[in-house]
């Protein structure tokens, strides 16, 4: 993977795990007055080491994004803090990326929090028909 080549064997075999399989992180954008907003999202590495996420429509993040499309994406840290993944990249409005519950990786993913908090997934894609990738730039661990 180009996006952790930069990291020593060990570490990007634990990079790489934790990008695919944590199912919460941080992300990051900045609101026009400069204030950072982070909240927490579900995310999805692609196989082309951009990274997927659904979101509602017209929510503050997208309204972020016009204005600076710059963001991070930190992992949830389950480490006391010693494991920490942040990718930095830019971020786009993808209305080319299938829809939430057309995205198989995506649903095998999130299924059972899917059918919990929403019921089916066809639910939690009108809910969340917003597609955003993020084209990481940089990644810190």
């Amino acid at each position: 993977m180009e996006l952790t080549s930069h990291l020593s064997a060990s570490d990007r075999e634990r990079v790489e795990a934790r990008l695919r399989r944590n199912l919460m992180a941080w992300l990051t954008t900045v609101r026009p007055d400069g204030q950072p907003v982070s909240v927490p999202v579900w995310f999805l590495l692609l196989e082309d080491e951009t990274i997927l996420l659904y979101t509602q429509p017209g929510k503050a993040k997208l309204r972020n994004l016009v204005d600076n499309p710059k963001v991070s994406l930190t992992l949830d840290v389950t480490d006391i803090g010693r494991d920490i993944v942040r990718v930095e990249g830019v971020a786009r409005l993808a209305e080319d990326q299938p829809s939430a519950n057309n995205q198989l990786e995506y649903l095998a993913k999130y299924t059972e929090r899917i059918g919990a908090m929403f019921g089916t997934p066809e639910r939690f894609a009108e809910l969340f028909s917003a597609a955003l990738v993020i084209t990481p730039t940089k990644l810190h661990s």
